[in-house]
């Protein structure tokens, strides 16, 4: 496969110059989106609405200049993400909604109506069959964001806490999945946890939604319930003793794959596109209630036709970036006995994986690693 093409811009805008809206506009159109036919078009447009607290997912203005690009083009354009299986503020349409609505994004900021792909309890679905995949015949896949006749993802490219990275694959893959499709990607691996290290808090038991953890009274240990675990990882990143482990070491590997398998049973056979944008790339995911310090600096906005040659531009500017001090990260990097993994993402999650993703979305045709970067 040849190299894709992936068009980038930085954040730069000097006095009197064009706004970062009116670059990440330019940016959009140089990497072609216009080359759509949106006329009478149903768009979907993927992004993450931010969980409650949380503060570093993408400002409602990034969706708005696409938004308007779509409806210039003639397309019916509409912002969408699937429920989530944790407990939060996004685990119902109803829910998710005033969310959304909570952090800025409403029909009046953004420019058109917000639909939760998978309905009022995440149920609303489409099974949809994939050809050529190791882990996924169908794909669980919110129905709103099926009906689409185009995707677009838009993208706020961090960090993860077992993914390693959260870019356009996991956005597409993780993001579009219902409750069901959440859970099938997230259902290969199961936690351990280590008595010793264990507090006993039971802050991870805030963020299980499944009935998989069970607080031992006599021990004062939290243990895990192995019939009802679905493998999510929440009670990994809620943990602040390190006392929560996955007894599989390929299970970051697996759902990595899974999300690829999952993106491309999202974009198989109609147009899509793709932007993300790196900026406050925080330690975890956005959805989380809380997003910590940054762990980078602010790099750029990136676009292309191919989300996994977009996937490892991004990942290529993180790795080459210089770390924040006061950060996950920056502890991580001056903690006594610190090992190098010449990696910020698994430097910050040792535990994450993050390249699989990408090995494993080129091998199914999602895309290609190689790419030509073209600054606009």
């Amino acid at each position: 496969m040849d190299a894709a093409k992936v068009y980038f811009s930085d954040f730069r805008t000097g006095y009197g110059g064009k706004s970062i809206p009116e670059k990440f506009r330019k940016l959009a159109l140089a990497a072609g989106i216009d080359q759509i036919d949106m006329n009478g078009k149903f768009v979907a447009i993927k992004l993450h609405f931010g969980e409650l607290g949380n503060l570093g997912f993408l400002r409602p203005n990034y969706a708005r200049v696409i938004v308007d690009i779509v409806k210039a083009l003639g397309g019916k354009p509409f912002l969408t993400d699937c429920s989530t299986m944790y407990v939060g503020s996004r685990k119902n349409a109803v829910e998710h909604l005033y969310c959304a609505w909570e952090n800025g994004f409403t029909p009046m900021t953004v420019g058109c109506p917000i639909i939760i792909g998978d309905g009022l309890k995440g149920t609303d679905d489409v099974a949809v069959p994939l050809e050529g995949c190791e882990y996924t015949k169908e794909a669980m896949i919110g129905r709103a964001v099926m009906d689409a006749d185009i995707v677009i993802s838009l993208s706020h490219f961090k960090g993860h806490e077992l993914a390693g990275f959260g870019g356009a694959i996991k956005n597409l893959g993780m993001g579009c999945g219902s409750r069901a499709g959440k859970k099938d990607m997230h259902s290969s691996g199961k936690p351990v946890i280590n008595a010793e290290l264990c507090r006993g808090c039971k802050l991870c038991m805030r963020e299980c939604a499944n009935n998989g953890l069970v607080f031992d009274e006599a021990t004062g240990k939290m243990t895990i319930n192995e019939s009802e675990c679905v493998g999510c990882g929440r009670c990994l990143g809620a943990c602040n003793f390190d006392a929560v482990e996955f007894a599989q070491n390929q299970a970051a590997s697996i759902l990595n794959a899974k999300m690829a398998e999952y993106s491309k049973a999202v974009v198989q056979g109609r147009p899509n596109f793709h932007l993300s944008v790196v900026v406050d790339v925080s330690p975890f995911c956005d959805c989380h209630s809380e997003n910590d310090a940054p762990i980078l600096p602010d790099i750029g906005m990136f676009a292309s036709f191919d989300p996994v040659a977009l996937d490892q531009a991004c990942a290529d500017a993180c790795l080459k970036a210089e770390p924040i001090r006061n950060s996950l990260l920056g502890d991580h990097m001056h903690a006594d006995g610190f090992v190098d993994h010449h990696d910020h993402f698994k430097n910050t999650t040792p535990e994450s994986e993050w390249e699989s993703q990408l090995i494993h979305a080129e091998k199914i045709g999602l895309g290609t690693r190689a790419y030509e970067l073209v600054t606009i």
